[in-house]
């Protein structure tokens, strides 16, 4: 069949079995939008308030459903709107696709109104990004994006489409589903030599991130920690990986990372790493990270092996397939000395955790846990409540934690709760600070125009928190533009949105506002007061070890 540009974009998009996308309007790519509007019974568009909020929704609904996660823009200062949802899901391994509209290509080059290379501006925080010079390319391109978006490492791709290729027409063939590349595991070779470093090992940790999850290795990950009577440790884009209380999760490792976890590492003799990279936040200076210990790397990505810390053997592959090929080789090992410290170390966390009466950050995130379902999708913005909700939220099921790891976004939270709770098809949960929710809370309009069953728990100190406990700590409390002062009434701006909420200043008030939140129909905003000396601990200091780590405050 013979269809304009515009539709060829849509009618691919349903081909591929995308069902929902996020976007935002204008003059270069309406022609797209009017395609959307006649393919509106197979196909549903979200329009939210902000472009940036759109590129977060489809990054929530890609972290929740492992599914490639589409927004759509115009031009210019529409498609700039994208540029920081496209690097946040670019540094967190997030399979995003980005159409823009751009002004004719007779014009391309001559400054026109709203004209952009946004090709060039994104081009280092895309896995690959393409100019469509011709309406015969129009629907391989968006293919093959798909197909880009999730092989190997996942990441966004952007798709930039003058107006005269989506006005143009060409012959349109359907075709099934593109499938990501084949995925394989790593050399034998390689996984024979782990294998017998994992058999030696007399004290190994288990450390996995994302990319265990977008592999789907849990069932074998759990497998070899039982044959090797090792704990596990994760990332922050681990989380939610595995259940919180499964008996060998240690939690999160890093800089704000659970005690024990954090220790186990550090006194390990061997760290096996799945699909995980090892950042600053993880390992603090790196000359001191785990210096007795053997580290084995295992992920789909060969960049991530030794880029960071050496390991003595590193694995290109699928997490997966690799650990599949692996567990044969392992000889199964109790280690009940190296349990025995890892007890230790758990008493010695218990004796560090903050057990304080009152509405202490700790306390209402245990308090908020009592109402998540198993498949309830959690959201965070970045700051202290982010370190408070990754240490203490409780997940039974993956893909249900969804926060901003690598590129650390401020404003991330709200669109991507709303792009979860589509993504989910229930309700979902945004937990913010005060300083993160003043970024983007224009999308409450989105939220409430869609009736998003959702939750936002601010946890509101009147301060930007993280940088406050870093002047607290490291710069004799020299409160340079961290106090807000602003006069803002959360509760009234929700109602103004046409949403719910109240304010709360206690354990009792917090219980009972979130048992009112979960039982509403629609947005309930609740504005938690918290004090603003409050710290995020553990922390290990920037550029510090294991050694000068701080357990609680005056260390």
């Amino acid at each position: 069949m013979v269809l304009s540009g515009a539709d060829i974009v849509v009618k691919t998009l349903i081909e591929q079995g995308c069902d929902t996308v996020f976007g935002y309007p204008g003059g270069q790519i309406i022609n797209v939008y009017d395609s959307l509007y006649k393919y509106s019974n197979e196909i549903n568009h979200v329009l939210t308030a902000h472009e940036q909020g759109a590129a977060h929704a489809a990054d929530g609904y890609a972290r929740t459903t492992g599914k490639v996660g589409v927004v759509i823009s115009t031009s210019g200062p529409g498609a700039t709107n994208l540029v920081t949802g496209i690097a946040t899901a670019y540094l967190d391994s997030v399979p995003l696709v980005a159409i823009c509209g751009n002004v004719p290509t007779t014009q391309i080059g001559t400054d026109s109104f709203q004209e952009i290379d946004i090709t060039g501006v994104t081009l280092p925080i895309t896995k690959h990004n393409y100019f469509v010079g011709s309406v015969e390319h129009l629907a391989d391109t968006i293919r093959e994006a798909f197909k880009l978006a999730k092989s190997g490492r996942p990441g966004p791709i952007l798709i930039d489409i003058p107006k005269d290729v989506q006005i143009a027409k060409c012959e349109y063939t359907p075709e099934p589903p593109v499938e990501a590349d084949q995925p394989l595991a790593a050399k034998d070779v390689r996984i024979k030599e782990a294998a017998e470093y994992i058999n030696m090992s007399k004290r190994p940790y288990i450390y996995f991130g994302g990319g265990l999850i977008t592999s789907g290795a849990q069932d074998e990950m759990l497998c070899l920690a039982e044959k090797i009577d090792a704990p596990i440790g994760c990332s922050l884009m681990g989380l939610s990986g595995i259940p919180t209380q499964h008996p060998r999760f240690l939690g999160m490792q890093g800089m704000h990372g659970h005690y024990a976890s954090s220790m186990a590492m550090h006194h390990a003799d061997l760290i096996i790493s799945l699909g995980v990279r090892f950042n600053d936040r993880v390992t603090g200076n790196r000359a001191k990270f785990a210096a007795g210990a053997k580290i084995i790397h295992i992920d789909v990505d060969g960049s991530e092996l030794s880029k960071n810390v050496n390991a003595v053997c590193g694995l290109r592959g699928d997490v997966k397939l690799t650990l599949e090929k692996l567990l044969p080789l392992i000889t199964e090992n109790k280690k009940s000395n190296w349990n025995d410290t890892i007890n230790l170390f758990k008493k010695e966390e218990s004796d560090y955790i903050d057990n304080r009466d009152g509405l202490t950050p700790r306390r209402a995130i245990l308090t908020l846990n009592k109402y998540l379902g198993d498949n309830t999708a959690v959201a965070t913005d970045v700051g202290q409540h982010q370190m408070w909700s990754a240490q203490n939220l409780c997940f039974k099921k993956a893909r249900r934690f969804v926060s901003s790891g690598g590129l650390g976004t401020m404003g991330y939270g709200l669109g991507a709760a709303i792009g979860a709770a589509f993504g989910t098809k229930e309700r979902s949960v945004l937990v913010t600070g005060d300083g993160s929710f003043g970024m983007c809370l224009n999308e409450l309009a989105t939220a409430v125009s869609y009736n998003v069953p959702l939750v936002i728990l601010i946890m509101n100190n009147g301060v930007l928190g993280m940088v406050r406990q870093w002047q607290t700590l490291f710069f004799d409390k020299h409160y340079s533009n961290t106090v807000l002062n602003r006069k803002t009434d959360f509760v009234a701006l929700a109602r103004a949105f046409g949403a719910d909420g109240e304010a709360v200043s206690d354990t009792k008030a917090l219980d009972e506002a979130l048992k009112r939140a979960f039982d509403y129909n629609g947005v309930y905003v609740i504005d938690c007061a918290i004090d603003k000396d409050e710290f995020v601990l553990p922390m290990l200091p920037p550029g510090g070890s294991m050694d000068d780590i701080i357990v609680k405050v005056g260390d």
